[in-house]
């Protein structure tokens, strides 16, 4: 059966009106969704590498600068292998911390300390020994795309979330 004349002209345009009420809902979840997926990633891959690194340090303790060893490492040792298990995250926009129980160093960002040849863990005050904790943190900044669908947001105030992750352990040779 046909619609009359009268009753198509009133649906005329209905669909743009209902693509305007559910259509921007649906493109804010699958922007929302996407970008959610990102700072997942992006936090998956930084603890990752934060816990990887820092049982590299716990490989490197004492017993690699005594008895002849040549396994001692370097700041610029540990940031390079921070580097690559980061991998997909900038180190210029790494920030990472290492500590001891008696010193810290901070390379901010990573990438400016790639080649730093200050020894790791430091042999003062005993802080390369076995049984002394090795603690590495590390953040990143990402910024978020959502920042462009609120209307009358200027995008300064929520446009980046900063991701943190730490990794203590103990030196283990």
């Amino acid at each position: 059966m046909r619609l009359p004349a009268l009753s198509r002209k009133r649906q005329r345009g209905s669909a743009i009106v209902e693509f305007a009420i559910a259509g921007v809902a649906a493109c804010t979840m699958m922007i929302s969704t996407v970008q959610l997926g990102i700072a997942m990633w992006n936090y998956h891959t930084l603890a990752y590498a934060t816990h990887e690194t820092n049982r590299y340090i716990a490989a490197h303790g004492r017993s690699c600068t005594t008895g002849g060893n040549g396994c001692a490492i370097t700041v610029g040792d540990i940031a390079t292998k921070f580097k690559s298990y980061a991998s997909g995250i900038p180190a210029s926009k790494i920030n990472m911390t290492l500590t001891t129980a008696n010193a810290s160093y901070t390379c901010n960002p990573l990438s400016s300390y790639t080649t730093d040849t200050t020894q790791w863990p430091p042999s003062a005050h005993s802080d390369n020994w076995t049984g002394q904790p090795s603690t590495l943190t590390a953040t990143t900044t990402i910024n978020s795309a959502l920042v462009a669908i609120w209307y009358g947001w200027s995008g300064q105030r929520i446009s980046s979330v900063t991701l943190k992750s730490t990794s203590k352990v103990q030196i283990v040779f």
